[in-house]
């Protein structure tokens, strides 16, 4: 398909168009995501020059004199109205675009429900545009779901009030261009759902509510306010109607609390601790300092201090200026293995008390037999009558910057099973997403992008900084070589024959040791990756 925009431009549909991709891809549509990618390109791209820029500066060193110059965000202001069914959010659920997910999380039981276009989903055409008709038919009721086995998926009466993430900054979609050149990610998801689906949300007493990921500055929550401004105006509705939480899942972003809630006030609700993409982020924004060297993921939890202190920080910004605090993902999924179920209960209740006593409003659990558990506890930490704790007082914890940048953890080392893990689990969640499945079952957990993020960093920031591990083995390229022969024998027993011969398998490993063994970092491995999707 081609839609003349001018005699000069011309917007192309590089994809399958079915009958259902037609009531979403519609001329109106498309015209709108054009409006806006030409009205926001250049900023687009001046704000991943700066963090191009940033990323230049840190690696020469210059990490004081950039801590000098991040502007305070001083007066007396509060972000703006919070819509009712916004106030409580006491347990959210995420997941992908996929019709079956769409169904169970929306009948959860949790509070709101965050449908992924991002790290929860493999961007695919199909996964793309497949997930934009599965909310369009949720919001009108008129989706439904028969499995292989024959079971049927309807939605209940009440369901979870829907937020969605769509994809960063950084992504483009290759299957809608301008004149050869890819469209913004961010605008293609935001743009179709936002299109169809405001005035019906709002008919509802609902509106568009969106998460917004990786962040990094205050000046990319500017642009996604601009865009919201635009989008509003260009459908005719109330500006403020747009309602977002951002993801604090970037180190910049987490420095920049309060100017990302100034520069979204009329339009943000809420900051959320996106907890495995912040760790992710250190070691990418540091990746150069051996001071910024990070153990085993399994020790970098949330109690360590460095965590603990963006975490308490997080609470008190948003508190201060009358957003919502939400706390991060509980990933644990049910097993067959009552014991293993057991372990992941106990071991949610505790992550759970810990965020609602830290004074969180909500948090994030992967999975619907988790809902319950999260619920239970804030609703216990609430007072009376309330469904949140933004009525308690704001606790200055004193926190600074320093205290966020300082890594360090106690007792804390790499392992040869560490080693190992990262190499196995990014391997696998690759394959996965190279299958076009991003919520990947690994080990018990439901892991998205930022799990194979965080192995590969830490492989690669092991290697070019000489790491050892506790019991003294040098991670070399040859020792990273040698245990993923070994590990590469154990994910083809997991996957099976059948994927073990796919190409997707041959893939994930080749791109694994390319982002491992490479002498410069590869800020993402999904956009490589993306270029490897049909």
């Amino acid at each position: 398909m081609t839609i003349a925009v001018t005699d000069d431009l011309k917007l192309q549909v590089l994809g399958a168009i079915s009958e259902d991709y037609e009531q979403i891809l519609t001329p109106e549509a498309l015209e709108f995501l054009v409006y806006l990618e030409l009205k926001f390109r250049e900023k687009r791209y001046s704000v991943l020059v700066k963090r191009q820029r940033l990323q230049e500066r840190l690696d020469r060193g210059d990490l004081d004199q950039v801590l000098k110059e991040i502007p305070k965000a001083e007066g007396d202001w509060q972000v703006g109205s919070i819509p009712d069914v916004l106030q409580d959010r006491r347990v959210e659920i995420t997941g992908p675009v996929d019709r079956k997910m769409v169904i169970n999380a929306l009948n959860s039981g949790a509070k709101i429900f965050m449908a992924d276009f991002e790290d929860a989903s493999s961007p695919t055409w199909d996964n793309m545009i497949s997930g934009q008709v599965n909310l369009y038919d949720a919001i009108r009721g008129q989706i439904d779901f028969i499995s292989e086995q024959g079971k049927s998926y309807t939605l209940k009466e009440e369901t979870a009030v829907l937020k969605v993430r769509p994809r960063g900054w950084h992504l483009e979609e290759k299957h809608l261009v301008i004149n050869g050149e890819p469209l913004s990610a961010s605008i293609v998801d935001f743009g179709l759902y936002f299109f169809h689906n405001a005035h019906r949300l709002m008919k509802q007493g609902s509106g568009p509510y969106f998460y917004l990921p990786k962040l990094e500055s205050s000046l990319e929550a500017r642009l996604w306010n601009e865009v919201f401004v635009a989008a509003q105006d260009y459908i005719g509705i109330p500006k403020g109607t747009i309602k977002a939480t951002v993801l604090i899942e970037t180190i910049f972003g987490a420095l920049e609390m309060e100017n990302i809630l100034f520069e979204l006030k009329e339009h943000i609700v809420a900051l959320n601790a996106g907890r495995w993409d912040y760790i992710f982020s250190i070691i990418k924004k540091f990746r150069n300092h051996k001071d910024f060297i990070l153990p085993d993921r399994s020790k970098v939890t949330m109690q360590v201090p460095f965590m603990k202190s963006y975490a308490c920080r997080l609470v008190e910004i948003c508190h201060r200026r009358g957003a919502h605090a939400i706390g991060g993902m509980s990933a644990f999924i049910p097993a067959k293995d009552e014991a293993i179920n057991e372990m992941a209960r106990k071991k949610v209740l505790e992550d759970k008390q810990r965020e609602a006593g830290l004074g969180y409003d909500g948090t994030w659990v992967a999975h619907p037999f988790l809902v319950d558990i999260a619920e239970k506890v804030f609703t216990k930490a609430f007072d009376p009558g309330h469904c949140n704790q933004k009525n308690k007082p704001v606790i200055e914890s004193g926190l600074d910057e320093k205290d966020l940048l300082d890594v360090r953890i106690p007792d804390a080392s790499i392992s040869e099973e560490g080693v190992r893990t990262n190499i196995n689990v990014g391997i696998l969640y690759i394959e996965s997403w190279l299958n076009g499945t991003g919520a990947a079952a690994l080990y018990n957990l439901m892991e998205d992008a930022a799990t194979a993020e965080i192995s590969r960093a830490q492989l690669w920031q092991w290697i070019r900084h000489g790491a050892k591990t506790n019991s003294g083995q040098l991670i070399s390229p040859e020792f990273y070589a040698q245990l993923k022969e070994e590990e590469m024998e154990k994910i083809k027993t997991i996957l099976g024959p059948e994927r073990a011969k796919g190409n997707a398998l041959a893939q994930a490993a080749a791109l694994m040791d390319k982002l491992v063994l490479q002498g410069s970092f590869a800020d993402f491995l999904t956009l490589p990756a993306y270029q490897l999707l049909p």
